[in-house]
C-alpha cells in the first residue's frame, strides 16, 4: 500500500487530497498544529494525524519516518519553508508543492494583487513571466506571490522530483475564505435580486480542491520536476457562478446586470476582473490528468457545507464574520435596496 504524507493536511486542500488518496488505496498521514482541526471525515476514512508545526523540522522528519511514495506540502509560503521541505523530499518518490497563480505578471509587471489589474494576452501557460522572488512579508499583497516564487525556485533548483502546482481561487469544503458565501448568503436571505458589476462578466478562473487532489494523484504516479497550472475544466464568469449556486439552492431571483455607469461599489463579487484571468491546463492534461468535475458539479459540496453551518446555528469558524472586511463590502443590502427602489421609481 503506497504512503502519502500531507503537510498542513487539515485544511481545504489537504482534506480533499487525503480523501482522494484514501479512496484509491493509499495510506495517508496528515500533519497539523492542532488535532482538533482534523476533519472528521478524513479521520473516519482512515488517515493518521501527526501533530507537527510546519516550521518544526524535527517533527516533520518524525512524521515522514522511513519515507513515502508521495509528499504534499499545502503550507509552503516562503523560501525558508521550501528549504525545510527538501530533506523530506529526498525520501519521497514524488513531491508536490502548492503555489499560486498569484505569481504571474503581465507584460507590464502587474500581478493579481497589484493596484493595477493585470491584463494577460490570453490563457496563462506555465511559461508566463512571474514576479521576482522576494522575502518580504508573505502576508502582504506584494509579498504573497513573490515569496511563492522564491519557494518555487528553491524546490525546482534542488534537482529533486518536485512538482509545483499553481491553482487559482480555490473552492471546496473547508475553505478558510469561502468566496461562494457571497451568493450562498443571498440565497439563504431570499434576496429578490442579485446585482452584478460589469454585467457579471468578471472572470477569474476557479479551482476546485477536488481537482487539485486529482492532479496530485496523477503527479504521484509520474514524478518529475515541473510547474503545472491547476484550474477547473470550465471558466465560469461571475454571472455563471451566481447562477450555479442559485440553481443548487433553488434561489429564484432577478439578475440586475450593472454597466459602468452604476455606482462602482454595487454588485461586487470576488470574481470581478476588468480582464479575464484564465489558466491554460494543457500541460496537466498531457500528463494524464482528468478533472473530478466542472465548477457547478464540484462547488455543490462547499455550498452544502456552508448551508449546514448556518442550519447548525453556529459559525464554528466556518462562516465569515459580518464585520470581516474581506466580505462586508459584498453585503451592503441597504445600498442595493436604494438602487432597486430608485430603478422602480424611474420606470
Amino acid at each position: 500500500m503506497p504512503r502519502a504524507l500531507i503537510l498542513g493536511g487539515t485544511g481545504m486542500l489537504g482534506r480533499a487530497t487525503a480523501l482522494r488518496l484514501l479512496a484509491t488505496g493509499w495510506r495517508v498521514t496528515v500533519t497539523g498544529r492542532d488535532p482538533a482541526n482534523m476533519p472528521s471525515e478524513v479521520a473516519a476514512a482512515g488517515a493518521e494525524f501527526v501533530p507537527a508545526d510546519r516550521a518544526d523540522a524535527g517533527r516533520l522528519r518524525a512524521a515522514l519516518a522511513d519515507g513515502a511514495e508521495l509528499l504534499v506540502d499545502c503550507v509552503c509560503y516562503t523560501a525558508a519553508d521550501a528549504r525545510l521541505l527538501l530533506p523530506l523530499a529526498k525520501d519521497a518518490d514524488s513531491t508536490v508543492l502548492i503555489s499560486s497563480k498569484a505569481v504571474y505578471v503581465d507584460a507590464h509587471g502587474n500581478h493579481p494583487n497589484s493596484d493595477v489589474e493585470p491584463r494577460y494576452d490570453g490563457p496563462i501557460r506555465e511559461t508566463q513571466a512571474t514576479m521576482a522572488p522576494s522575502d518580504v512579508d508573505h502576508n502582504s499583497r506584494e509579498g504573497y506571490g513573490a515569496n511563492k516564487v522564491a519557494a518555487e525556485h528553491v524546490a525546482l533548483d534542488s534537482g529533486l522530483p518536485v512538482t509545483v502546482l499553481r491553482p487559482s481561487l480555490v473552492h471546496g469544503v473547508g475553505a478558510a475564505f469561502p468566496r461562494e458565501w457571497v451568493f450562498v448568503k443571498r440565497a439563504l436571505d431570499r434576496r429578490a435580486a442579485v446585482l452584478l458589476a460589469r454585467r457579471g462578466s468578471g472572470t477569474v478562473h476557479p479551482t476546485a480542491a477536488v481537482n487539485v487532489a486529482a492532479l496530485i494523484e496523477t503527479v504521484a504516479h509520474a514524478p518529475g520536476a515541473r510547474v503545472l497550472n491547476i484550474a477547473d475544466p470550465d471558466v465560469p464568469s461571475a454571472l455563471d457562478i451566481s447562477r450555479a449556486i442559485a440553481r443548487h439552492l433553488g434561489h429564484d431571483r432577478e439578475e440586475v446586470l450593472l454597466d459602468d455607469s452604476a455606482d462602482p461599489d454595487l454588485g461586487l463579487t470576488p470574481w470581478d476582473s476588468a480582464h479575464p484571468v484564465v489558466l491554460d491546463m494543457s500541460a496537466a492534461v498531457e500528463l494524464g490528468y482528468r478533472p473530478a468535475g466542472d465548477y457547478a458539479t464540484t462547488v455543490a459540496a462547499e455550498v452544502d457545507w456552508l448551508v449546514d453551518a448556518v442550519r447548525n446555528g453556529g459559525r464554528a469558524g466556518i462562516l465569515p464574520r459580518a464585520d470581516d472586511p474581506r466580505f462586508s463590502r459584498f453585503f451592503d443590502y441597504a445600498a442595493e435596496d436604494r438602487f432597486l427602489a430608485g430603478r422602480r421609481r424611474d420606470t
